[in-house]
């Protein structure tokens, strides 16, 4: 081999050199870039899916401006804000499409004379999540407290607490909210003279088959049952066309047995939790069992708010605002009856929602007045929530927490 030349091996030397720090260079850049690359696009690299979650809350104080949102990675349990999703007056609940595309808020007002009084569409970025206003329709009453979409997404049930009434919305294909189709103005007192003067209708669901919509009725200590026409979004009292539990309970959430089986109502005042045998065919109902949502011995004031099933049906949970603390209740999958298995403090006040993360393995909880979202783990053996100590204090006067999954 040809010896080289001292002129040229410097000149090698120099050029392997200028290789050398430009291949450190181009290294440099792509770690820089890699830690700027979005928390979704890691996600899907690594195969850990993060969900989006959205708070919903109340604006009265001027320091919440809407609905807020986050992701959340279930495999290592982090969480991400994302700040103001939406700026809204009062969204107190949400709810979200079938195909996840669009984006549904109640704003809840206490008078009418106050704004809004409303129903609030927006459309979901599905890479970002954030919202862009649709358009609003009037709820046709004062204080909407709760809404439900079909399961076909074509319709949009509101209840109405403030005046007792609901009314049915149809969905266009662009999510926007049309006309409505339906509209029932319930009259009457219930069993407490001064908080049940009048009716409070405080949730609509659709039952699994969607041939009928279930109303509870706080004011009048009843649920209503309609029958629900899938094609034109009309209402026609069922036969019979409600049920009654005791003078003064207040039925105020419901819920469905995934099997849809079993009904399960939680009473505000009453404090008490009542399973109902669901007959599919009927739309019909016959009380099973009712229990204390609270524990033995428990003598405060609390006010019963929110009821949910896990993803199996193996365990109802419900909130107990006053007692500031969940239910845990294991559900005979023989007769649909509840078994306590333990009353879990919320770190909180005012625990007026919760949901389970699409993984089914976390549970999170709105503590309204203490302006926090606590994070808990779920043994879904055994039920039971333990704490993780993760708490959000970006939503204050967490009124719903809404989680959906990652596509």
């Amino acid at each position: 081999m040809e010896k080289m030349s001292k002129p040229n091996r410097k000149a090698f030397l120099s050029l392997m050199t200028r290789k050398n720090n430009l291949l450190r260079i181009v290294s440099v850049i792509a770690l820089i870039a890699s830690l700027t690359i979005p928390l979704s696009e890691i996600a899907a690299k690594t195969g850990d899916k993060s969900d989006f979650v959205y708070v919903g809350t109340y604006t009265r104080r001027g320091v919440s401006k809407g609905i807020y949102g986050y992701r959340f990675t279930p495999s290592t349990g982090d969480i991400v804000p994302l700040g103001l999703m939406a700026e809204a007056p009062h969204p107190s609940y949400l709810i979200v499409s079938p195909n996840q595309r669009f984006l549904y808020s109640t704003n809840e007002h206490e008078s009418a004379t106050d704004p809004g009084n409303s129903v609030t569409a927006y459309a979901r970025d599905v890479t970002t999540g954030k919202l862009t206003l649709i358009n609003k329709v009037s709820s046709k009453g004062m204080g909407p407290a709760h809404i439900a979409i079909d399961k076909t997404g074509k319709f949009l049930a509101v209840a109405n607490f403030g005046s007792g009434s609901i009314a049915v919305y149809s969905i266009h294909p662009d999510g926007s909210l049309g006309e409505a189709t339906a509209f029932d103005q319930h009259t009457g007192s219930g069993g407490d003279p001064v908080r049940q003067a009048g009716p409070h209708a405080h949730c609509v669901l659709f039952s699994p088959d969607n041939r009928f919509l279930l109303v509870a009725e706080h004011g009048l200590d009843k649920i209503f049952v309609y029958k629900f026409n899938r094609s034109t979004g009309a209402l026609e009292p069922n036969d019979p066309p409600f049920y009654s539990v005791k003078p003064a309970w207040a039925p105020r959430h419901l819920a469905f047995q995934p099997n849809g089986k079993y009904l399960y109502v939680i009473s505000e005042i009453g404090s008490k939790l009542t399973t109902f045998d669901y007959n599919a065919a009927h739309g019909t109902l016959k009380e099973v069992q009712t229990i204390s949502a609270l524990p033995d011995g428990f003598s405060g004031e609390s006010r019963s708010a929110e009821v949910e099933l896990d993803r199996a049906g193996k365990f109802l949970y419900g909130s107990n605002r006053g007692d500031n603390s969940i239910i845990v209740t294991a559900v005979n999958p023989k007769d649909g009856t509840l078994t306590p298995v333990e009353f879990v403090s919320t770190q909180g006040k005012t625990p007026r929602n919760f949901a389970f993360d699409p993984s089914g393995n976390y549970f999170f909880v709105g503590n309204q007045d203490s302006d926090t979202v606590v994070i808990f783990r779920v043994d879904r053996t055994t039920g039971k929530l333990t704490p993780t100590g993760q708490v959000l204090k970006d939503a204050a006067e967490p009124s719903c927490v809404l989680f959906v999954a990652a596509q």
